[in-house]
């Protein structure tokens, strides 16, 4: 099954780091958050991935170009000309596509313009700014049981503001903010149909807005509740909490084997 990326948005709300490449390839722990994503999926044995790009396209070309030179340890010999000899290397069962979806094309029109590379499959599709300990196995299977057309990964964010309770102007009382007090929202981490796609206008079509609205209407769009980790990286705050959640061996997204140094 493959699993479409949205990663061709502008970022402008992390404008610090976006100037410079695109969101999904803002690094944590050394890595962009689109590898941390990836690995995700191929921790459940999910490998074709299809990379919908768009601003700065080329760096996340250039990233899968280079990958597997980066990842392996190699000998350069230039006694008589360049050689180079490749020893121990780091592999992944990745087969992946970046398809350059245009500059400002909205959500839908990127899913829209890589309906052939979909084919008449059922397919996935999430976000490249967000990370999850979502189980990708149970969320494809409650898809299926539930017979729809979509389904969306149901979460509830953390809150950042904390509330007062405030009696005739005067506070009585101060908490932080939890998950119980904030309602569902969409996580990404989608199963979709490909007939969703034809539910799909244009570039200028929003697939937050009408489509899943008509799935909705319809009684089409099933949601696949996780009350386990979920962050998006929207702003510079956002991405400071996912590195050190990461430099101190914290992060809760980090469900593959292996070391975090990979």
């Amino acid at each position: 099954m493959k699993i479409v990326i949205l990663a061709g948005g502008l970022g402008t709300r992390i404008s610090e780091e976006s100037h410079l490449r695109p969101k999904p390839m803002i690094e944590i722990g050394g890595l962009p958050i689109l590898w941390h994503i990836m690995k995700t999926y191929s921790h459940y044995g999910f490998n074709e991935f299809i990379i919908c790009a768009g601003y700065k396209q080329n760096y996340i070309k250039d990233f899968f170009a280079n990958y597997y030179l980066n990842n392996t340890d190699v000998t350069f010999d230039f006694s008589q000309g360049q050689r180079m000899t490749e020893h121990v290397s780091k592999r992944e069962a990745w087969k992946v596509t970046v398809v350059d979806t245009g500059l400002n094309t909205m959500t839908g029109g990127r899913i829209r313009r890589i309906k052939e590379y979909i084919g008449n499959e059922t397919f996935m599709l999430t976000y490249g700014d967000g990370v999850a300990n979502v189980n990708i196995k149970e969320l494809l299977e409650f898809h299926y049981s539930k017979k729809k057309q979509a389904t969306l990964t149901a979460v509830k964010p953390e809150g950042r503001f904390g509330f007062l309770e405030i009696n005739t102007d005067i506070v009585k009382s101060f908490r932080e903010k939890d998950q119980q007090d904030i309602g569902f929202i969409n996580g990404g981490f989608m199963v979709l149909e490909p007939s969703v796609i034809d539910l799909i206008q244009d570039d200028l079509t929003i697939f937050e807005k009408e489509p899943l609205e008509r799935l909705a209407e319809s009684n089409e769009l099933a949601a696949y509740k996780h009350l386990g980790f979920w962050q998006c990286m929207d702003t510079l705050r956002d991405k400071e909490k996912l590195e050190n959640l990461w430099a101190n061996n914290k992060a809760p997204w980090k469900i593959w084997d292996g070391e975090y140094d990979e």
